[in-house]
């Protein structure tokens, strides 16, 4: 995210948090392909601790998972040839409505940004995303965390299975 100097106010009067000019997409893909090219050596430089596997084999021969997360990641082309799953949890109108309206920011919401841009926003990017022709599998943000993580977390355990 940039500095909220540097954030443009919109036509609709808001700052225009939630379009991809007010992200550092440039940082995060420099760091997705950092991770890819030697995903051991990127975790020893961010100050995790990689060891041998239990049976003594050495960590870079195994199976390394990066999970991305955030919005507007389906919305960068430089980022869409680097995924290997795409997940994108949804909720109604309300509920988000709801949730949003139940957060605290250092700087409050100001009236009408829910409605005026947030929602709006949201639609708009999710059109865009869903003209990318990645495979998205969309999850049920009614659901549970523990029940979207485990969901996703036995996909991929599935797949993995199937590829080895």
């Amino acid at each position: 995210m940039l500095p909220q100097d540097q954030i443009e106010v919109g036509d609709d009067g808001f700052r225009q948090w939630d379009v991809i000019t007010a992200l550092d997409m440039d940082a995060m893909v420099n760091t997705v392909k950092g991770w890819m090219e030697n995903p051991v050596k990127f975790a020893r430089s961010h100050g995790v601790t990689v060891s041998a596997t239990p049976d003594g084999s050495d960590p870079q021969s195994d199976i390394h998972i990066l999970i991305v997360e955030g919005f507007l990641l389906y919305n960068y082309k430089p980022l869409l040839e680097v995924y290997n799953k795409c997940y994108y949890v949804t909720i109604p109108y309300e509920e988000c409505k709801m949730r949003r309206s139940m957060r605290t920011y250092t700087v409050p919401d100001p009236a009408g940004l829910f409605d005026g841009h947030v929602w709006p926003m949201y639609l708009k990017h999710r059109k865009e995303m869903s003209e990318t022709n990645l495979d998205f599998q969309y999850l049920d943000g009614m659901k549970s965390k523990e029940e979207i993580y485990n969901h996703v977390y036995e996909d991929i355990q599935n797949t993995l299975v199937n590829v080895l």
